[in-house]
């Protein structure tokens, strides 16, 4: 950055130092000797504060440059972006946790809905499963005890679940 700095001064003088040139030659031209002598203390002023200029101006450009650089660095270092870019990992984090436990419910309701299916005496019922977190809700009716008990322990079976609440009721 420095050195394109210097470069960027050293076109600077460069052209000014053609522009100057060009004016004193016009000026020196159309004038008398001590005209002439006066003309070049003039330009020769004018070249030296406009060198002070643009190196002033350089200096000033690579102080900011660097006092920008250094606040990005000490804005990034700071404690609340560490907290705000650890706050956005966990709310990623537990986003995709989510989406994994809401997979993984619908995989153990459908694992179950299809195992009661299998059975010749509940397959026809119309029997309600639900699952959240690995806990199985049965509701809707069976057409005995024995029919009842057999759709808990079938939806026991099922890998991934906990738990079974079976709110199936009796009818004939």
């Amino acid at each position: 950055m420095i050195l394109k700095q210097e470069l960027l001064l050293r076109l600077l003088r460069l052209n000014c130092a053609f522009l100057v040139a060009g004016a004193v030659v016009v000026a020196l031209a159309a004038c008398t000797e001590s005209e002439k002598a006066e003309s070049r203390k003039n330009v020769d002023t004018a070249v030296e504060k406009t060198e002070d200029a643009t190196v002033a101006a350089a200096r000033k450009a690579a102080d900011l440059a660097e006092k920008a650089r250094d606040n990005t660095v000490n804005y990034f270092k700071s404690p609340d972006v560490k907290e705000d870019i650890h706050a956005a990992k966990q709310a990623l984090k537990n986003a995709g946790s989510g989406l994994g436990a809401s997979a993984n419910d619908t995989a153990i309701t459908a694992s179950v809905s299809a195992a009661i299916a299998r059975d010749p005496e509940l397959g026809p019922r119309q029997i309600e499963v639900a699952s959240k977190s690995g806990a199985v809700k049965l509701s809707g009716s069976a057409p005995s005890a024995e029919a009842k008990s057999r759709a808990e322990q079938i939806a026991r079976t099922v890998s991934g679940v906990d738990s079974v609440d079976n709110r199936l009721t009796v009818t004939n």
